[in-house]
């Protein structure tokens, strides 16, 4: 009589873990919690142990300890870097055996973009699919704040198989006037939240169609910029006015997901979730996108959804220059966008910052050893509590 022997479900199901680094980075994680989003671990990491301590996050790693004595890095991303040099072990430990690793933070501040990048590094060293998704500073928060960002992104892009970059400054355009700041980030937060989930889900939530970890890596792997879009519809066109939303942004011209070597689409609905709905999907990115394109689809249901489906797709693999900006989020044309920022073919040296953009020590400012500055003179202008959300 034959045998046979079947894998442990424990060594099937990919292993997928989510880390938000620094103030936004772990706000980013709680909405994500918050929400339900299932099938992945979550890990914070921050040098501010009072933001640590509050987060939801299972696994917390402080980062920093002697370094900044449990406070933040102050906006400066050299304190960021030098703090997960600090801890390294305790992230390697952490990301050990995990197949997919999502980095979050807001880029900018200080433990994030400096600590990210590292965190990058270790989970590509560790053999890991490594995506990163990202915010970029809002005008208002300064020239030297967004030069940290770029400089922090074409970092964290040496390090990840595939960046999302979500610019704040979109939201200004895309809230109402009077939406309270706060309010205005928890809308940012969603956009991390649905990058994530729109990805993670294909893979872990059991659906109807369900992706092959090996699949989504052959979309994702060593393929740089990516752009991404999720927007619900309903009514009777539903899938297809949701998946025609999902790939087009209203606010920026000419854009298109036409040139990108892969696609990955996750459709989700409730029990109502028909082929009909899939079908009409499938055919609005098969058709956007082009036949030279690598597309993969999922579709997932969610109990919770009534008459309505989400389409959510991340196209990657443009050549440098070639990716749009494009990130819509909402009903029936309540769009939310966001932009791939070209980071270009610069090489940087991942060990440091650059001096020009980071000051060191500076009259009146607390320091440390090595001499570097805890806070940046121009963030002072910001008020404490922005500073501790983007940081």
């Amino acid at each position: 009589m034959l045998a046979f022997d079947f894998a442990d479900d424990d060594n099937i199901v990919a292993k997928i873990k989510v880390i938000g680094v620094g103030g936004a980075g772990g706000n980013a994680i709680n909405r994500m919690i918050a929400d339900g989003l299932s099938g992945v671990e979550f890990i914070a990491i921050n040098t501010d142990k009072q933001a640590l301590d509050n987060n939801k996050a299972p696994m917390r790693i402080q980062i920093g300890k002697n370094l900044t004595k449990g406070l933040g890095a102050g906006g400066n991303p050299e304190v960021g870097r030098k703090g997960i040099e600090e801890n390294k072990d305790a992230v390697i430990e952490a990301i050990s055996s995990t197949d997919m690793v999502f980095i979050t933070c807001g880029m900018g501040g200080g433990t994030g973009t400096g600590a990210a990048p590292v965190v990058a590094e270790i989970a590509k060293d560790l053999g890991a699919l490594t995506v990163g998704i990202v915010t970029k500073p809002f005008i208002f928060e300064g020239n030297k704040r967004l030069q940290k960002a770029e400089q922090g992104i074409r970092m964290l892009k040496e390090n990840v198989d595939t960046l999302i970059v979500v610019p704040n400054q979109k939201l200004i355009n895309l809230v109402p006037k009077h939406t309270p700041l706060e309010q205005a980030f928890r809308v940012a937060d969603e956009i991390l939240l649905h990058a994530t989930k729109g990805i993670s889900d294909v893979i872990n939530v059991p659906g109807l169609i369900n992706l092959d970890f090996a699949d989504v890596k052959t979309i994702m792997n060593q393929m740089g910029d990516a752009i991404m879009g999720s927007s619900i519809g309903t009514g009777e066109n539903r899938a297809k006015e949701a998946a025609e939303q999902a790939i087009s942004s209203p606010l920026v011209d000419d854009i298109s997901i036409n040139g990108a070597r892969g696609v990955l689409v996750n459709i989700t609905g409730g029990a109502d979730l028909s082929l009909n709905d899939i079908n009409e999907a499938t055919s609005v990115i098969y058709n956007a996108a082009g036949s030279e394109a690598n597309i993969i689809f999922g579709a997932v249901i969610d109990n919770n959804m009534k008459d309505e489906v989400r389409v959510t797709v991340v196209a990657t693999g443009f050549k440098t220059g070639m990716s749009g900006n494009g990130f819509k989020l909402g009903k029936n044309g309540d769009s939310l966008d966001s932009s791939v920022f070209d980071v270009g073919s610069e090489q940087n040296n991942l060990g440091k910052f650059d001096d020009d953009i980071i000051p060191r020590a500076a009259s009146g400012v607390i320091g440390h050893d090595g001499g570097f500055s805890m806070l940046d003179r121009d963030d002072l202008g910001i008020p404490a509590f922005i500073r501790r959300q983007l940081d």
